[in-house]
């Protein structure tokens, strides 16, 4: 058990498990991404992990790129979506996929997927991690997904509780 501020948080999935559906999730959109030089889209803070490790499975060409989006404070969503930083480069008849940590509600998902279909990209795909079905209120397929989790909070890998815990290899469940 570990303590992140005033709460805890116990062991749930381990780091060799993350690693392993990624690579599957890597190779997923390789066969879909054949011919095409994509361009991945991280979702900053939480995705930079699961976007570092992604791409060193995926073995063709691609670029990489992100975004920061906000719609937590403390441990539950706030319902609004605020793009802090945006894209510098053209997407445009472009091959993308977002890389997210993680998917509950969807807002960021729905959010995004506006943004970058008005810059009338070629095919836009989503990867998320982890899925929270129990929690997603929207009508958006999901392209690829790592695990389906219980509608709890989790910390580790990339997600934190008020700024703690992205620093941790495996993913811990709130007791």
């Amino acid at each position: 058990m570990i303590q992140l501020h005033d709460k805890h948080f116990v062991p749930f999935i381990p780091a060799a498990d993350i690693d392993a559906v990624l690579a599957r999730m890597a190779k997923q959109a390789e066969d879909d991404l054949k011919g095409e030089v994509p361009v991945f889209i991280g979702v900053l803070n939480g995705a930079f992990m699961v976007m570092s490790d992604f791409v060193k499975h995926y073995t063709q060409p691609c670029e990489i790129s992100f975004v920061k989006m906000a719609s937590y404070e403390g441990t539950s969503s706030t319902g609004e979506i605020k793009q802090l930083i945006g894209l510098s480069q053209s997407l445009e008849g472009r091959s993308v996929v977002i890389i997210e940590d993680i998917v509950d509600t969807g807002n960021t998902i729905e959010e995004l997927k506006k943004i970058f279909e008005s810059q009338n990209v070629k095919q836009l795909k989503i990867a998320t991690l982890f899925f929270k079905p129990e929690a997603y209120t929207k009508n958006i397929p999901l392209d690829y997904i790592g695990f389906e989790i219980p509608n709890k909070f989790i910390v580790g890998y990339g997600l934190d509780y008020n700024g703690l815990g992205r620093n941790l290899p495996e993913i811990y469940q709130l007791q």
